[in-house]
Formats: structure tokens, sequence, C-alpha cells
């Protein structure tokens, strides 16, 4: 198993001063910026583009910043965000009508690539594309919105995804975004899990610091 990093999602992070909690969780301990984008369409909320990620960027300084894209389509938007600073990007199988074209758009824009699966999509869309892939995200909730619990049946999910990834051989990452919290965070590393997307466990806890150890 890969050392575990946190990502912790800026979904949760108040607006009003994006620039200093963001420098605020990397100083805490945060190994990425997970940078959820929702199009109102793919998923039922409207967040951030390719503008935000560029005015974000200067305060990571070496931190990745992830790219979530939960809209549809997702080619359109590889290459702003790739210019944006983008390190990461990951889409929905189900918004991409060629999902190897979409892999190698993102790694000819210098990034790399990850597929997300929502808690009913089927992991079959692995089987042709686990060469092209640096990170699997499983999703714990259905996505659209920060502050949802944890859905227990992902953790078989997460399981069976490791299983996937040990026998290719391949050095993928494997994610996961929803409910993560300091009460399941053990049951989901145990699962496979190397990276943890959290939004409301770290940026509503009064210490960055202390929630992302207790993560960790």
């Amino acid at each position: 198993m890969k050392h575990t990093l946190i990502a912790p999602s800026i979904l949760s992070a108040d607006f009003t001063k994006l620039g200093e909690e963001i420098e605020n969780v990397i100083a805490a301990g945060a190994d990425m910026i997970h940078f959820d984008v929702m199009d109102n369409h793919f998923v039922p909320n409207l967040t951030v583009g390719p503008l935000v990620c560029a005015a974000i960027h200067p305060r990571c300084s070496k931190t990745p910043i992830d790219v979530h894209l939960m809209t549809d389509p997702v080619d359109s938007l590889i290459e702003p965000f790739a210019k944006a600073g983008a390190s990461h990007i990951t889409f929905h199988p189900e918004a991409s009508r060629h999902i190897d074209r979409s892999l190698q758009l993102i790694k000819k824009h210098g990034c790399k690539t990850g597929l997300a699966f929502n808690p009913a999509t089927s992991l079959d869309y692995l089987e042709y594309v686990l060469p092209k892939l640096d990170l699997i995200l499983i999703m714990a909730v259905n996505p659209g919105f920060g502050g949802q619990s944890f859905i227990p049946e992902m953790l078989e999910k997460i399981k069976r995804t490791r299983e996937i990834i040990g026998k290719s051989g391949f050095a993928i990452d494997l994610a996961v975004d929803g409910g993560v919290n300091k009460d399941n965070t053990k049951q989901i590393q145990e699962a496979g899990a190397n990276i943890l997307i959290a939004g409301t466990a770290i940026f509503r806890a009064p210490n960055y610091k202390k929630a992302i150890q207790d993560l960790r």
C-alpha cells in the first residue's frame, strides 16, 4: 500500500478567503488540493471553473491541484484546467462519449489522469483503460453537495477496486470522496484507499492540523 495522502476539498472552504484557506490547510499537512467542478447538469450544483483554479494555483506552490470534473461534456474543459494549473484531472465515464480519447487528451496537456465512479456506477469501465490511469476515485456519496454521510456499501467497492489495481500491476492511486471523517477513515484505508478526500471534516474543524492528522 502507498502512503496515505490527504486532499482537502475546497467545496467546504470559506470562499470569502479561499486563498488563505488553501494556504492554511497546506501548512497543516495537506498533500493535495481537491477542486470540485460541478455544472448543474451532470450533478445538481454549480461551483467553480478554470479562472478560480488559475487564481489559487500560485497559493499552492508545490502542492498538486486535483481537479474533479463533475461535468458533461468533459473534453472542452481539459485544456483550460490544464493551463490553469491542474496537476490531475478526473472525470466520470458516463460524461465522456469516448473515455479513451478523454484520457489521451488529459495526458497530452501534461496532467495525470483519473476516472471517478459514482456509487451505482459499474467498475466495468476500467477493463480497457487501466494502462492509461493514474488515479481511480470512488465516490462514497452521490455527488453534488458536501456534508453527506458515507454510504457503507462503498467499502466493498473500494476493496474490489484495490483488487483490480493489484492484479493489473499498474501504480494507480485509489481515492475516496464523500463522507470521509475520523470515524471511518481506518475502514476506508483498510479497504485499500491511499488518498482521502475530505471537505467538511477538515474545513469545518477548529484545528486543520489535528483534523488532517486524525484522518491520516
